[in-house]
């Protein structure tokens, strides 16, 4: 394993650091937040027009740029860096790899493309999202949206080849906004009930989207509710084994990505952090210059190189993804509070900017963890916990 990044991966985290910079700074983040869609159009198009973000991990084929998950990572980690609110995961970490493994041809054909030139954006309707992916429990069950009984999303058959859905998702990333919802729902009935995927048009007829107040503004969430709503089927009538591989597969991508995008919040808190202490005067000194902050400083770097390191692996080996998530959500937690008190009186005002990644942190535990549960079930996975 070559561990060193190549000079056009170097590339692409310099050229979007520099664009975050410069149009992402925390006036512009706080801005973006309030508006219809939770993220700025306008910023969401440079990076697709000009950086081909959304497009970075697909084929050439589909007018994607033809880089791979560890590209898409590094792109994760800077707009993690500034807490930049944009559809990049919902669309390109969670809707594409699941419309590239099980769309069929004219599928691909007709929605990849224009999920790469950023002029459709896509987001995965499946909750709770950590079990529908596999990352804190099995998804083949299809508990997690209700097991065909009650709950979740059903699917019935209409005539033309077409869907009916009927049911309601929470906590679905970017649902308000997004042009194109994944859905997953159960079909056939208990006891032989299978989840499938299917994709709703934001233009469908019985489709409610709903916008929630969420503990975290740069990352919108949504009700959705389906009443008799059209959907397509997402592949064919084949095997439906397919879809919680598929689903397991994307998690492992996603957990790397968001991986990535954890440390690289991380890492920007404990910048900010440093930059303070070593100009806040206390007792006519700088208060970095103390002992006791110095250690705490130091223990946070650890935490944050720990976590790049992870969150680095997991991009090269996603089956990695879950462990590398949990140990980067924990650190940047972690830091994210520990910057907080370091900033002292100005740490915890609504005007600081520090409030906005703790929130980050937290809301990242709660929708994509919790922590415990990603170890737990990578060590069952794993069968560290089989007995002799």
């Amino acid at each position: 394993m070559d561990a060193a990044f190549t000079a056009e991966q170097d590339a692409i985290r310099r050229t979007l650091r520099e664009l975050l910079a410069k149009h992402c700074g925390i006036d512009e983040v706080r801005a973006a937040t309030g508006t219809d869609a939770g993220y700025d159009a306008g910023l969401w198009a440079l990076l697709s027009q000009r950086l081909g973000l959304p497009g970075l991990a697909l084929p050439e084929a589909y007018g994607g740029v033809g880089c791979g998950i560890a590209e898409l990572a590094l792109a994760a980690e800077e707009t993690g860096r500034a807490l930049a609110p944009s559809p990049l995961l919902a669309t390109a970490v969670l809707a594409v790899p699941l419309i590239t493994r099980l769309g069929t041809g004219a599928q691909r054909s007709e929605l990849l493309p224009r999920i790469a030139d950023g002029s459709l954006t896509a987001t995965l309707a499946a909750a709770p999202l950590p079990r529908a992916l596999a990352l804190t429990g099995d998804n083949r069950a299809g508990e997690w949206a209700g097991g065909g009984r009650a709950g979740g999303v059903q699917a019935r058959r209409a005539g033309g080849g077409t869907w009916r859905l009927y049911g309601e998702v929470g906590q679905v990333l970017d649902g308000h906004s997004a042009g194109l919802l994944l859905v997953a729902a159960h079909t056939g009935g208990y006891p032989r009930a299978r989840t499938l995927l299917f994709l709703v048009r934001a233009e469908a007829a019985g489709l409610v989207r709903v916008r929630l107040t969420a503990l975290d503004e740069t990352r919108p969430l949504a009700r959705v509710e389906l009443h008799d709503t059209e959907a397509e089927l997402l592949g064919g009538d084949g095997d439906a084994a397919d879809v919680p591989d598929a689903l397991a597969a994307t998690g492992c991508e996603a957990a790397a990505a968001l991986a990535a995008e954890a440390a690289g919040a991380a890492g920007r808190v404990l910048e900010r952090t440093v930059a303070y202490v070593r100009q806040r005067q206390q007792f006519g000194r700088a208060i970095g210059s103390f002992q006791a902050v110095r250690h705490r400083l130091a223990d946070l770097y650890v935490r944050v190189q720990a976590a790049r390191s992870a969150a680095y692996y997991a991009a090269w080996d996603p089956a990695a993804g879950a462990l590398a998530l949990a140990q980067c959500l924990e650190a940047q937690h972690t830091v994210t509070a520990e910057g907080i008190q370091l900033h002292g009186g100005i740490g915890f005002t609504w005007e600081h900017e520090a409030h906005l990644y703790f929130k980050r942190a937290t809301a990242d535990g709660l929708l994509f963890g919790p922590v415990h549960r990603l170890r737990a079930h990578a060590a069952e996975t794993a069968g560290v916990f089989a007995a002799a």
